[in-house]
């Protein structure tokens, strides 16, 4: 079953120069039981589009699509207050760094119980609390953190960065959602603590079947935890498929060049080679580049880069590419 299906996604911001197009009509969907990977450079509008299926995002931002569904109904076209129920109930968020995303002057238990909604506690109304109180506790063993009574009684700055972040993950579960999207969890912590957190998310998606959004720069951890897999750069989605299919044969030459980056994915890389590198620098909001976002960095750049491309299906997964490095390796 399809949860999300947004077409077009557009995402502008308000200056006194004018409209800047931050994304530029992206396309996303994702099913029940999925686990996709938003991969891309700092600044490429990962975190933006995530905002915008929560609804977060302040008015200075102007938010439009020509679909944005949510199982069959279309959140852009519904009320506000409506709108918010929906997500409330059926999407839940990790947000980077974790530390600033809890009350510093609340303690964690007093957090975590206010994140568990009445729906999930089984038994009367006058044993809510003590009810409330053993979820946070099952919450808190089930993201691994096995010294409840300390944590809950702690405020987040006595709290280490990986376990604030289990706790954010703890908040976001424990309304049962659909969708749960990530958006960069893994931001400052240790190796192992971040191959902790994913497959703390892996195993949400196998044994509950929630759906999975994760959201990071770092392409080799991103593509280990997930099964499909869009590319987006400045603003525009470049590449989007099976995971195994989009690493072994990219078609778009960003695609290719994060790939090339990425050392475990180079397997006869001679020791101290130099990394590859696309030339440049990714663009500021206020000076973007017509067409294909990508053309002046674009080894492979040519006349028809100046208008953009349109997304199209080839190999069984999606390239918004005129020149398309399959296609071209078959000429």
């Amino acid at each position: 079953m399809l949860l999300l299906d947004i077409k077009n996604l557009t995402i502008e911001l308000e200056t006194p120069e004018g409209l800047i197009r931050a994304v530029d009509r992206v396309n996303f969907s994702l099913r029940e039981g999925e686990t996709r990977g938003l991969v891309g450079e700092s600044g490429s509008g990962k975190s933006l589009v995530a905002k915008a299926i929560v609804g977060v995002l302040n008015r200075r931002w102007k938010v439009t699509a020509d679909r944005f569904n949510w199982l069959g109904q279309d959140l852009l076209r519904l009320p506000q207050q409506q709108q918010r129920q929906i997500i409330s109930r059926d999407i839940a968020m990790i947000y980077q760094e974790p530390s600033r995303s809890l009350d510093p002057t609340a303690i964690i238990l007093e957090q975590l119980e206010e994140a568990i909604p009445n729906s999930v506690l089984i038994g009367h109304w006058w044993q809510r609390s003590g009810l409330r109180r053993k979820k946070a506790i099952a919450l808190l063993h089930k993201v691994g953190i096995k010294d409840h009574q300390t944590v809950l009684q702690s405020y987040p700055y006595q709290l280490s960065e990986g376990i604030c972040q289990k706790i954010m993950i703890a908040m976001a579960i424990a309304k049962n959602p659909k969708l749960l999207i990530a958006d960069e969890p893994t931001t400052a912590l240790e190796s192992t603590t971040q191959a902790q957190l994913f497959r703390l998310l892996a195993s949400f998606n196998q044994l509950k079947g929630m759906s999975v959004l994760l959201i990071s720069h770092e392409l080799e951890s991103v593509a280990r935890y997930t099964q499909n897999l869009s590319v987006l750069y400045c603003g525009q989605l470049v590449e989007a498929g099976d995971t195994h299919e989009l690493l072994t044969a990219p078609l778009h030459p960003y695609t290719d060049a994060l790939i090339k980056s990425v050392p475990e994915f180079q397997a006869d890389l001679v020791a101290k080679t130099p990394l590859y590198a696309l030339p440049g620098s990714i663009p500021t909001l206020q000076h973007l580049p017509i067409g294909c976002r990508l053309g002046p960095r674009c080894p492979n750049a040519r006349r028809e880069c100046v208008k953009t491309p349109s997304l199209e299906r080839q190999q069984n997964h999606y390239v918004s590419c005129h020149f398309p490095l399959q296609q071209g390796a078959a000429k």
